[in-house]
């Protein structure tokens, strides 16, 4: 099943009827890059994929690129942008591929999919048919999906992708299946949910969920194609995580919040904890939300809600590993200019002040995190470094997640 136009470096009609000028369709897909091939074998360096925008104004160029944090011989670590290449609107996640090469999906409700060779600058885009529409991630499949889809049909032999989708006739979620080479899309699954957002593919088995199962957070938000992001109908949300079986997509359980207008947004899996964590976004229109929790976690069986967590406007950015030993999350909240840190069981631990800080990435028992134009180095609750830019960059602002580049 094929409902995507595929296109190497040329972009269709459809882009320039949302809004490209001819300018821009002769820029897009020609990355710029000053990407030192060997810089990733280099002691201390990181490379972070990541998006962005110039600027708040709507008008402001949309940006894929890898971000490098280099260490400096005084001391201390300096980021630049190694790599750009231009969007034809906002992205939102990434996804890492062998070799090298990066997927990005379009922030919702989104209608296209660019896997990127930052090296040599190489794209391919996948665009979305008008009844469906892109929700803001993609994540590769395990080994168990790309055996199912070898034995069926033939593909799949270079890797599958797991791309989260809207049917735009009933609101209902759906999982793309797609080749990761080709971006084409093989079969497509329900999500058993409205919105979903962020999926993750578990790496081991849990319990009696099988390895490679793939865990979808399902925002709950009715969507359709009249409304855009625009949220209505929040009444009727139904948000849900649910577990889906590596080869045919059916459905082996499904949690849910006691509050309808928590929204499941974005995932971490600590690995040696075996624990999941998720950031929430609250959708009250009432006082209700600036209170509302911002996390919780999952062991496979249950989901257990943030405790003892203060007012933090009811809005988790993204979520990732603490960097510390005893394990825990960190929850970035843009709107409240904190990350605030759990521990495994979704107790509060405390919150690191930094001004609308939204992506962040774990690198060994490092913490790197985007806000305020800028990029900051965490190692703990307590300890926070300004990273300083190489580069002359004023105004930048990175959308919600980072993704770390070998």
């Amino acid at each position: 099943m094929t409902d995507t136009a595929l296109l190497s470096t040329s972009l269709p009609r459809r882009a320039l009827l949302r809004g490209l000028g001819a300018s821009a369709m002769g820029a897009l897909g020609l990355a710029e890059l000053s990407f030192a091939k060997d810089a990733g074998s280099t002691p201390g360096v990181t490379r972070l994929a990541a998006v962005w925008r110039d600027g708040p104004s709507a008008m402001a160029q949309d940006w894929a690129g890898v971000l490098e944090v280099v260490p400096q011989s005084g001391g201390g670590h300096a980021w630049r942008i190694a790599a750009r290449t231009e969007l034809p609107t906002r992205g939102h996640g990434v996804q890492t591929l062998p070799g090298g090469q990066l997927v990005f999906a379009a922030r919702r409700p989104g209608d296209w999919l660019l896997r990127w060779q930052p090296q040599t600058g190489a794209v391919q885009w996948a665009w979305m048919q008008e009844d469906r529409c892109f929700n803001g991630h993609v994540a590769l499949a395990g080994a168990a999906t790309a055996r199912a889809w070898q034995a069926q049909a033939g593909a799949g032999a270079s890797g599958m992708l797991f791309t989260t989708e809207t049917d735009l006739e009933d609101s209902q979620g759906c999982i793309g299946l797609r080749d990761a080479t080709s971006l084409e899309k093989l079969a497509e699954w329900r999500s058993h949910g409205m919105d979903p957002h962020e999926l993750l593919v578990l790496p081991a088995a849990l319990g009696s969920l099988p390895a490679g199962t793939l865990v979808v957070a399902n925002g709950g938000i009715p969507t359709q194609s009249e409304t855009g992001r625009s949220k209505k109908w929040l009444d009727s949300m139904d948000p849900s995580l649910v577990a889906l079986h590596p080869a045919d997509g059916r459905l082996l359980g499904q949690w849910k919040l006691p509050d309808p207008r928590l929204s499941i947004r974005h995932l971490a899996w600590d690995a040696a904890r075996q624990r999941l964590g998720i950031a929430l976004q609250a959708e009250h229109d009432d006082a209700r939300r600036d209170s509302a929790p911002i996390f919780a976690v999952w062991d496979g069986q249950r989901l257990q809600l943030a405790q003892d967590q203060p007012p933090l406007a009811g809005y988790g950015g993204s979520v990732e590993c603490a960097p510390l030993a005893q394990g825990g999350f960190v929850v970035s909240c843009p709107k409240s200019d904190c990350m605030a840190w759990f521990d495994a069981q979704a107790r509060y631990l405390g919150s690191s002040p930094q001004g609308d800080v939204c992506p962040v990435a774990r690198d060994g028992a490092r913490l790197w995190a985007g806000g305020g134009h800028g990029v900051a180095e965490r190692t703990s609750r307590s300890s926070d470094q300004a990273v300083t830019a190489l580069d002359t960059v004023t105004g930048l602002m990175f959308d919600n997640h980072w993704r770390l580049v070998g």
